[in-house]
Formats: C-alpha cells, sequence, structure tokens
C-alpha cells in the first residue's frame, strides 16, 4: 500500500461514521496531511452541515505548501444548502488534492476536478477507487434511477426457512448475527417488512442503540394492528404503510424523504415479490445451523420459479457471525 492509498484507507473510515446519517447526501471523508503526517480530519456528519472537506479544514489555522487533502468523493462546485468546497480549498491555498471516485451526479460530475486544475491544483483522481465507489453505491442508484438501494436481509435455516409452520421466527439466528443486523439498521435510510412480520412479530425495526439514527420504517400491506410499535412508538410518525406498488414507494421515498438505502427484512413473500420486480440489489442472507423442515415458511414465499426462469446470484463474501454464517450475494448481470 503506498501512502497515497494509506492516508485515503483512513478518508473511508472517516466516511463511514457518517452511514445512515447524511441522506440525502453521500457520506464522505477527507484528511489533510503535512510532511507525511495526519493534521486534521473531517467527515460529512449530516444533511445540511458542512461537508468533510469543511470539517477538516476548518480544524487547522495555518497550511503549508506542501499540505495535501484526501476526500474520498470529488469535492462539490456548486452551491447547495452549503457553500462549494472547491472555493474553500483555494482559499486555503491547498495545492494538491487526491480523490477518490468522481461525483456520479452528471450534472456535476468532473467540475470540481476541472475547477481545481483550472486554478493550477494537482488534482490525483482514482485512489482507492473502488472502496470509494462501493461506499456511495446508494447514493450513486437514487442519483441515476431514483430509487433507493434495496438490500435483503433474511435470517434462515439450512434447509431455507425464516419461520416454522406456526409463523414464529424469533430466534432462528444468534445474538452475534443479530448485532450485526442493529449495525445494518445505523447504516441505512429505511427499514421495510411485510404487515405478516408486524403481525407476527411487532418489531420496532429502529436500530437499537440508535447512534443518531432515524431511518424511515416501511410496512408493505394492510391489516396491522393499531396498537403495532411501528404506528405507537417515538418514531410513528417515520412510518409508512404501502398498500400498492413497492416500486412506486421506493421512489416516493427517494425523492420525497432523500432515501438512498433500504433494509427489507422480509417477509418470505415480500422477499419474493421483490426479486420478482428486479428490485433487489443484494441479499446478506445470515443462515443458523439449524432445520426446520416440513411446513416451515420458506424464506422467498409460495410462489417459485421454474428452473430456466430461476434468477441467479453471484456470491461476494462469506463470513462466520457467531454460530451462523452470513452470505453476501448480487445479481447476476446479464450476459
Amino acid at each position: 500500500m503506498d501512502e497515497h492509498e494509506l492516508f485515503m484507507e483512513r478518508a473511508l473510515v472517516l466516511a463511514r461514521r457518517g452511514e445512515g446519517l447524511t441522506r440525502p447526501n453521500p457520506p464522505v471523508g477527507a484528511v489533510l496531511v503535512e510532511n507525511g503526517k495526519i493534521i486534521s480530519e473531517g467527515w460529512h456528519k449530516k444533511a445540511g452541515g458542512p461537508h468533510a472537506e469543511v470539517n477538516c479544514l476548518k480544524k487547522v489555522s495555518g497550511i503549508g505548501k506542501s499540505a495535501v487533502l484526501y476526500v474520498t468523493l470529488e469535492p462539490c462546485s456548486t452551491i447547495g444548502r452549503t457553500p462549494p468546497c472547491t472555493d474553500l480549498i483555494l482559499e486555503r491555498g491547498i495545492r494538491r488534492v487526491v480523490i477518490g471516485c468522481k461525483d456520479p451526479n452528471p450534472s456535476h460530475a468532473g467540475r470540481g476536478i476541472r475547477k481545481l486544475r483550472r486554478a493550477g491544483v494537482d488534482v490525483v483522481t482514482g485512489v482507492c477507487r473502488k472502496e470509494a465507489h462501493a461506499l456511495i453505491v446508494p447514493f450513486t442508484k437514487r442519483m441515476l434511477t431514483g430509487l433507493p438501494f434495496v438490500t435483503l436481509k433474511l435470517g434462515v435455516t439450512l434447509d431455507g426457512r425464516i419461520a416454522d409452520s406456526s409463523g414464529t421466527s424469533q430466534w432462528i439466528t444468534g445474538p452475534t448475527a443479530r448485532k450485526k443486523v442493529q449495525e445494518m439498521r445505523r447504516k441505512v435510510d429505511a427499514v421495510m417488512v411485510g404487515a405478516g412480520t408486524v403481525r407476527a412479530d411487532n418489531p420496532s425495526l429502529l436500530p437499537r442503540p440508535a447512534k443518531g439514527r432515524a431511518p424511515w420504517r416501511v410496512v408493505v400491506g394492510s391489516d396491522i394492528s393499531e396498537k403495532s410499535k411501528v404506528l405507537t412508538d417515538e418514531a410513528a410518525a417515520r412510518t409508512v404503510i404501502v398498500d400498492g406498488s413497492v416500486k412506486k414507494a421506493l421512489r416516493a421515498l427517494a425523492k420525497e424523504h432523500g432515501v438512498m438505502h433500504v433494509l427489507c427484512e422480509g417477509g418470505g413473500e415480500l422477499a419474493g415479490s421483490l426479486i420478482r420486480a428486479g428490485l433487489v440489489d443484494e441479499f446478506m442472507i445470515f443462515m443458523a445451523p439449524s432445520v426446520l423442515g416440513g411446513s416451515g415458511f420458506p424464506m422467498f414465499g409460495k410462489k417459485g420459479w421454474s428452473l430456466p426462469k430461476m434468477p441467479r446470484w453471484v456470491f461476494q463474501t462469506l463470513e462466520k457471525c457467531g454460530d451462523d454464517v452470513l452470505i453476501r450475494a448480487v445479481p447476476e448481470k446479464e450476459k
């Protein structure tokens, strides 16, 4: 790992602190380096607040000519809720900027880089590009398609069951997996389930502890109790009931509330319908070393596919999660 990658990795670590807090903006991290040492750090903490570059640069007074600013995403060059970061970079006299990836917004992509270069700043791009791009995939999808990125999470047995014949699903997976799910909730902008899950489990769907996060809750279906937690707790105003097109509801969440990333936690019928509609961007499957068999609830509902038409996925990662296994997979691209 060269010096550029080392400092960009640190900027990425900082950026991840903002996941789940910045909608509709992407999480961004910045590091200021002078003579091979980090002298200041910053990240985007919330929408409407200072950007990562501002939070980094405001902590130092004098900046030497050899200073290098590392930022995970191309600095903004237009006036929005905050002034352009490119202006601040030029005002502070920074002569070299290292960028992870370009802004995916077609209206902005490359503008910040060109502005800095025209002013004589040495700009290096594409350092840790893959990691920097992966960090903002939800933002990119919303920007380019108007839809949020959808992660489908399920806790299943070895034989693909998400509940027993009575509908009981607590708990198929162990405490380590459940803790991991809380971490996932803190990184997203909305948590979605089917009405059947609310009727069976009465979940809050809120991250515990929240650590400042306030995701929307989306319930697909109807006929849930007026006493359900999602309708009566402290976050009831952030609950959306969808009794119609899920795709339209997702698009509305993205447009009206800046939602970039949705975590769907089931159940099986909703999971199957999302796959059939082509709305799932990644699987996060927690598989427990147990078997239910018989008439247990299948992970993708009762309606299946024929062998030639079955959707195919590509495994990305496999990791131990306590006694369980976490499998991440993404849709196979059409050949």
